[in-house]
């Protein structure tokens, strides 16, 4: 198990001046976006626009912060802090609209036949058991990693590889993402 510290991470802005992305993880490391396998990272939208095409990779997508609309292919859905992700192509067409802004939101990108990923929102304590997938919870407020008195502040993140196991206490009410990204070959066991 490894802390994500958000102070760690450093932001590139786009190319389009709309905004900023922050990296959490990403597999294979060195990895460029061209080639990863999977990636996690949290997006800072200054102002609407269309979305980057990325060609055969999956996208779900939960917001941190704000609201906005993201219209995918046509079809308009309204995001907002407190709501559940949201899964689609990464190669289809997207428009996002800012509400109330700026926006800050949480992506999981995968590459579609290598991998598949699951983000849901959860509350309460956060546990990690034995599993195929790679497992990274994104607390929404502070918490204490039990044991080694590690606080972690919002925009932390806990990455768990297959071996790991371990309770995180957190208040009834303090929510969480929970992203597990699987390999392909196992996508079918996990929908």
């Amino acid at each position: 198990m490894r802390i994500l510290r958000a102070r760690d991470r450093v932001a590139s802005p786009w190319k389009n001046g709309g905004g900023t992305t922050t990296e959490v993880a990403r597999f294979p490391p060195g990895a460029d976006l061209e080639n990863f396998g999977w990636r996690v990272s949290i997006a800072k939208v200054e102002r609407g626009g269309p979305f980057s095409s990325f060609p055969g990779i999956d996208r779900q997508l939960a917001l941190l912060e704000g609201r906005l609309s993201l219209t995918i292919a046509g079809r308009t859905v309204a995001l907002s802090a407190d709501g559940e992700p949201i899964q689609f192509p990464g190669d289809v067409a997207t428009e996002a609209a800012i509400h109330e802004g700026p926006v800050t939101d949480l992506n999981v990108m995968t590459r579609r036949g290598m991998f598949t990923a699951r983000m849901t929102r959860r509350r309460g304590t956060i546990i990690f058991g034995a599993s195929e997938a790679v497992t990274i919870a994104f607390p929404l407020a502070p918490v204490t990693v039990p044991g080694q008195e590690i606080p972690l502040e919002r925009g932390d993140a806990i990455f768990a590889d297959r071996e790991a196991s371990q309770r995180i206490p957190a208040s009834p009410d303090t929510d969480f993402y929970w992203i597990e990204i699987f390999p392909a070959a196992r996508a079918s066991d996990q929908a």
